[in-house]
Parts: C-alpha cells; structure tokens; sequence
C-alpha cells in the first residue's frame, strides 16, 4: 500500500482574510492512510543548538535512516509567498511558527518525498529534527507517526549553547541565529512551549543522551539506542532477514 498523507484541509484564513494561492499548500488528492501504517519515527529532541541538526544529518546518511529537519523545510520556502512571510516573521523574533503552518509544511514535505520514493517507509526509520515543537503539534502528528523512540539531547551549559548558535550562524550566515537576543528568546520559548512535549510520549519510549562531546562520540551514544531499534523494525535485504 502507498505511503503517502491524506489531502490537508482547505485553505483556511491567514491574517484576518482569505489565502491567496501561496497561502496553506494543499496536500493533492485524497488516498487511504489508515493508522496501522503510521511512518516509523524517532524523534530528536532539546533545546536550540544542542545538536539536533548534526545528528539527524549524520543518522541520514546510514542506510535504513530518513531525516527531515523541519528547519530545513521553512528555509526552501519562498519568503516572498504570503506564508513565507508568516514564518519570518515569527522566526526573526525568535518564537514558534504556528502549528497550523508547521503541520502543513510538514504535510507536504513528507507527501512529495514519499511519492518521489526518496523516502521509503517500508525500508526507512524517518528521523524527524525540529518537530513536533509544541504539545498541538504532537497530537496533529499523533495519526501519522509510530515513535519508537525520543532521543533528548541534553546540554545543561546554556552559555555554551548560544556560542554554538553564534559560530553556526556566522558559518552559515543564519541571520535568524546572529541575533543573542533572539537567540536566548528561543531558548525561553523552548522551554514554556516545547519542553512539556516529553511529557506527550511515554516515559519508556523518551531516552536521554548527553550532547557534550565531539560530533562521533555523541553520535556512538546515539546509535547505541538507535540500532538495535532499527534491527527490530527493519531487517537487511542484503541479510536475507528484510521484514516485510
């Protein structure tokens, strides 16, 4: 059966009036979706800076790993669109896009990867960076994810954090993440709005894992979790032992 989302709502009012043609995407035509074929997911999780991004970046390129980073998503859009519009200006001031936004790019991301078969469910643990960011979004993905596994990154030095963001955006030149202000705003933000999203999953699925270290020690920490998740779900072809 194919693995791709139902058709999103219709486009619904930004701003006080009617959404013009670049307002919400819709999705395409409606097809079956029923719940038993939720996507398989591990969700990386904490704080702005604390390395959700190189993780997930990394995990992508290991075979039988699909990461999207919800980031990533916002920043292909066009920012002269009136939904680009909406995400900058909720971005440049440090705080949560609205989840109607978010779910919906979302949507439509995963709706064209997987009918270009970039992404393949059948073979592939989506790696999801970057979301669900607020407790509303957690429950509108609730009908398409299966979590295995919520790997919260910790990094208890938020000095050391907004460093990183610093030295990221002058990397990058992220103007988003230039600003200290905005950038300790995130972190306020993360905490009131996106923190309380652990509490959503359950406590044996939510596995903590220390995000001080360099890049592969802090991914071994990671793929010790990880692994033996994805031998459950997904056996290798090349093995002979692939589940169906």
């Amino acid at each position: 059966m194919q693995h791709v989302l139902p058709q999103a709502r219709p486009t619904r009012e930004i701003s006080g009036k009617s959404a013009p043609r670049h307002g919400l995407p819709r999705i395409g035509p409606p097809v079956p979706y029923p719940a038993m074929q939720r996507y398989k997911t591990i969700l990386l999780f904490g704080a702005p800076g604390v390395g959700k991004g190189t993780q997930g970046k990394i995990l992508g390129h290991i075979p039988g790993f699909y990461h999207l980073a919800c980031g990533d998503v916002f920043r292909s859009m066009d920012m002269t669109s009136e939904l680009g519009q909406k995400f900058m200006e909720y971005s440049s001031r440090g705080e949560l896009v609205p989840d109607e936004v978010t779910i919906a790019m979302w949507k439509q991301n995963m709706y064209a990867q997987t009918v270009l078969s970039i992404y393949k469910p059948a073979q592939d643990i989506l790696v999801l960076d970057g979301i669900p960011r607020s407790i509303g979004q957690a429950k509108a993905l609730d009908p398409y994810l299966e979590v295995l596994a919520v790997i919260h990154l910790v990094c208890r030095d938020v000095d050391a954090m907004v460093m990183r963001m610093r030295r990221r955006a002058l990397k990058e030149n992220r103007l988003d993440d230039a600003d200290e202000k905005v950038i300790r705003r995130r972190f306020e933000v993360y905490q009131r709005e996106t923190a309380p999203v652990l509490e959503h999953y359950p406590k044996s699925a939510v596995r903590e894992v220390d995000a001080v270290g360099s890049p592969a020690v802090i991914l071994q920490r990671i793929l010790d979790i990880v692994a033996p998740i994805q031998d459950a779900h997904f056996r290798n072809p090349l093995a002979g032992d692939h589940k169906p």
